[in-house]
């Protein structure tokens, strides 16, 4: 049965090709839609893009017929901008109709009394606008069509117990798939394996498509870093794998995403010269209050927003600093240089790395109001806070992807670290990737949920 489906600005603007997802049924936008997407158009950063796109999506099908009288979509549903019904007689005492929202529930509330044998429902993403809704007696919904179910996301990895003969095995040649591993196994799906006839027999091992095989990279390290836990033994494994062009890794605060992916980057780039540059790219978007207009250069004003790749490269350098003393103490018998000097210029130092690579073309930081037309070839693509895309963007930042490009998405994808209003713990870009390309080889998972950053982390964020 055809229902009558009245567009929210906030779902344009969250997934501007969503008229396209209705189905054969009525897609409705209010003009009052079409004049906040005016005025968002201009806006910098993330929201500006998508109203951008959501005008582009509806000049688009006014190539099919009338958008005054309704255009027929190649889908076989049939979008009309709605520019009447906006009389505010069924509204109660108490509303403000000066106010979009309201004029909104105003067109929604009379097409419903205008047309009862059709099911006439408001699609928004603003909770205020759906309560309000309901309590007028309105159907409303929240844009299903990318949701993912949170409790059964995808963690790359599967817990089982093998005898440990068939644990031989996977060092052995490998281990096909079998009643005991489960018969079916998303490429690069990792293994956490413990044996049942010994307490002390248990390791990691991935299904590279065709069996399960011991990880290739165990022990290695990376511009001296070495993970701490199994889940970054595993994410370590998919960055270091130079077949694997997306690693997504989520997890909460403190729990490896940034310095394992950072540190990766910087081995292969500068130590090994597998990949030609470092790309990161991460969202401006401000957790609290805005402090306004920065002044100087683009590097000057995304510094405040690109601090956490320095801190990553401030981390790594001192670990490498205490690997070198312990190496000269061990090799002299005697205590190590003291690196008081080094501890207290180490900041400077890499203000001066950063800038010395940032000038050669080795380092890129970049915001994704850069990135449209770009084509990033031969890099390693470090894309943070994920959690802050929606899908739609995700999708513009993965098409980006040149030959020998390999992409690297991380965040924490919680609702208390989603500061983007367009999306959620089940709508954001993060969790629709890992949903969308667990299936493919070159693609690979890892849900981090041990917190290494310090004792005082753990405790806040498992506790707060």
């Amino acid at each position: 049965m055809i229902k009558n489906y009245i567009l929210d600005t906030n779902v344009l603007i969250h997934f501007p090709g969503c008229i396209h997802t209705f189905e054969d049924n009525n897609i409705i936008i209010p003009l009052i839609c079409l004049e906040e997407l005016d005025n968002l158009k201009k806006k910098d950063g993330i929201i500006g893009y998508q109203a951008r796109e959501a005008i582009r999506e509806i000049n688009n099908v006014r190539e099919y017929g009338d958008i005054h009288n309704g255009v027929k979509l190649p889908n076989g549903g049939n979008l009309r901008v709605e520019l009447n019904h906006m009389n505010p007689a069924m509204m109660p005492d108490g509303i403000d109709m000066n106010k979009n929202d309201n004029k909104i529930l105003t067109i929604a509330i009379n097409i419903k009394n205008e047309l009862k044998n059709v099911s006439t429902i408001l699609v928004t993403k603003d909770l205020c606008v759906a309560i309000k809704a309901e309590s007028l007696n309105l159907e409303v919904q929240d844009y299903q069509n990318d949701k993912v179910d949170t409790n059964h996301i995808y963690k790359g990895y599967k817990e089982i117990t093998l005898s440990s003969e068939q644990i031989d095995r996977i060092y052995q040649g490998g281990l096909e798939l079998n009643e005991e591993t489960g018969y079916s196994a998303f490429p690069n799906e990792f293994f956490c394996i413990k044996s049942y006839d010994s307490n002390s027999h248990e390791t990691l091992a991935k299904f590279n498509g065709e069996k399960i095989v011991a990880l290739q990279y165990a022990g290695d390290k990376a511009w001296g870093l070495t993970p701490r836990n199994r889940g970054q033994r595993m994410a370590y494994e998919l960055l270091m794998d130079e077949k694997v062009d997306l690693v997504t890794l989520s997890g909460g605060a403190g729990t490896g995403k940034s310095i394992l992916s950072i540190s990766v980057a910087l081995q292969k780039v500068i130590e090994s010269n597998s990949y030609s540059k470092i790309i990161y790219v991460k969202p401006v978007v401000s957790a609290g209050d805005s402090i306004g207009f920065l002044p100087g250069t683009e590097n000057e004003k995304l510094k405040p927003f690109m601090d956490s790749f320095g801190d990553a490269i401030e981390s790594l350098m001192t670990e490498k600093c205490k690997n070198q003393s312990s190496e000269n103490k061990d090799k002299s018998g005697k205590k190590g240089k003291n690196n008081t000097d080094y501890v207290d210029k180490k900041a400077l130092f890499v203000e001066d790395f950063l800038e010395q690579y940032r000038d050669a073309g080795v380092i890129e930081m970049k915001t994704f109001s850069f990135m449209r037309g770009r084509t990033l070839s031969n890099a390693i693509v470090i894309i943070d806070e994920a959690q802050e895309m929606t899908p739609h963007l995700a999708k513009l930042m993965l098409t980006r992807a040149g030959q020998d490009a390999k992409f690297v998405m991380i965040g924490d994808p919680s609702d208390n670290q989603i500061d983007n209003v367009f999306v959620d713990s089940k709508s954001n870009g993060l969790v629709y990737v890992i949903e969308k390309m667990k299936q493919y080889s070159i693609t690979g998972h890892i849900t981090l949920e041990e917190v290494e950053r310090s004792p005082l982390a753990k405790i806040a964020e498992e506790c707060l």
